[in-house]
């Protein structure tokens, strides 16, 4: 199995620093509103590839944290008149809310900053007593001067970023140093060794991952607007209090979700929330969507898009229900065809595990699962699939849709699904139609429905 690394920009080898033991962090959100698609973009990838590492025999361990003390919470509190921690509550609870109904289910631990304020402050004593941090009248600040490698991950020379930054704190030695600890006197605030205060950004990530992983772990995740500063932030932090590098192994970061080619933003007035989205189409349908796209491409999201995707999830669940429709008969086995069979299902599972193996390429993955439908549709069609491969292709289909997050063996209620009698009627005026001699229209119809992998075979 190969992972893209930011660092090395380069795919390598996933080696866990134990044995099978994958430490896996991502970056959560700030819980100040609604989450919008990009984020749920973000984590359906990350909530994948764990899925995937599972599979393979992993033993994950996904953290992620919830920052739910920020200017932005605060700003926000202040406008609506709520108590800043009741309000990050508030939609903290919504978060959680929108990613079950996504289906993102792999996280093993939410982490919130306010929660861990001991080890915030432990941390930063750290940085102080080693000399890379300093205090001011409004704080404590990391010194990005001592810390040579800061830039590493993004690419950028600390000299060439200076001379862009503009310094509204004139206590900072350096424009570019980011605030540990910030000293306030309005709540909500933490008493430390500083004075009343609440820590910055950067810092609750490292000192909660240190927290739970040690200094050094195997993966860490997010999206590619974190890099810079905050992704090089916690480098820095990290590494310098443990002295221990690297911090993580392998950075994997998502590509940016766009609207109608558009950055999503207020101002253009194409933000998009998930419960927004959701009152539209299922969220599997969005799920699709979303893998349709590799997690480190831009993806643009817009209407034709998403119908797309709920027309290609649809064959796939035809495909199901028709399957479990002939299981409820007693179709025999049929020798060589049978081997032939197992055969191609060996070989599609070969090949999606082998798209997933490379650095988790799911638009490749769901492209051999479309094959491999758009087959199966043939040979069904001829009455060629016996009961035993019939229930090998159902085994099959549970265990990709287990991975991606997708039900591909749903329960078909007879009473509700009109499918096959449609076809039935179809087929019934195609003949008529053929009787005709209208073969134009016939052939239409044919080819009309073979997009919707129904197969039409003319003696």
């Amino acid at each position: 199995m190969k992972i893209y690394n930011t660092m090395t920009r380069s795919k390598e080898a996933l080696k866990p620093l134990k044995g099978n033991r994958v430490k896996l962090f991502v970056c959560g959100p700030t819980v100040y509103d609604y989450s919008h698609i990009g984020h749920a973009r973000s984590y359906i990838a990350f909530d994948v590839i764990v899925r995937y590492l599972k599979h393979q025999g992993c033993s994950v361990f996904y953290l992620q944290n919830i920052t739910d003390i920020d200017d932005k919470i605060i700003n926000r509190a202040a406008e609506t008149g709520e108590d800043p921690l009741d309000l990050a509550r508030e939609f903290e609870v919504k978060y959680l809310e929108d990613m079950e109904t996504l289906g993102v289910t792999s996280v093993n631990l939410y982490a919130r900053a306010t929660e861990h304020i001991p080890e915030i402050i432990s941390q930063i004593e750290t940085l102080l007593d080693k000399g890379f941090a300093y205090e001011t009248r409004n704080g404590v600040y990391f010194d990005e001067s001592s810390f040579p490698d800061f830039g590493k991950l993004s690419n950028r020379n600390l000299q060439e970023l200076n001379t862009h930054r503009i310094n509204p704190d004139t206590a900072k030695k350096n424009p570019g140093d980011f605030a540990l600890w910030k000293k306030k006197v309005d709540n909500p605030c933490w008493n430390s060794p500083w004075g009343s205060g609440r820590p910055g950004w950067h810092i609750e990530d490292t000192a909660i991952t240190e927290e739970y992983f040690g200094a050094q772990y195997d993966i860490h995740g997010g999206g590619l607007d974190l890099i810079f500063p905050h992704h090089e932030a916690e480098i820095a932090q990290m590494e310098s209090s443990s002295g221990k590098k690297p911090m993580v192994r392998y950075w994997m970061h998502t590509g940016f979700l766009n609207v109608s080619g558009d950055k999503m933003s207020k101002s253009l007035g194409n933000f998009i929330t998930i419960r927004k989205l959701l009152e539209t189409y299922p969220p599997d349908v969005f799920r699709f969507f979303v893998l349709s796209t590799h997690y480190r491409s831009p993806i643009d999201f817009s209407q034709d898009t998403l119908e797309q995707s709920a027309n290609s999830l649809k064959r796939i669940y035809k495909l199901n229900e028709h399957i479990n429709q002939l299981l409820e008969s007693e179709i025999p086995k049929n020798g060589k065809l049978d081997e032939i069979h197992s055969c191609l299902l060996h070989e599609t599972r070969q090949k999606f595990m082998n798209a997933m193996d490379n650095d988790f390429n799911t638009p490749s993955a769901l492209s051999v699962l479309f094959e491999f439908t758009r087959e199966i549709n043939r040979i069904i069609n001829h009455g060629k699939l016996s009961n035993e491969t019939l229930k090998k292709v159902n085994i099959f289909f549970i265990e990709v849709g287990d991975i991606l997050g997708f039900n591909f063996s749903p329960e078909v209620s007879p009473e509700n699904d009109i499918t096959g009698e449609l076809v039935d009627i179809i087929t019934e005026v195609r003949d008529k139609l053929r009787q005709k001699k209208d073969w134009e229209l016939s052939d239409e119809i044919r080819d009309r429905l073979s997009i919707l992998d129904i197969l039409l075979e003319d003696e």
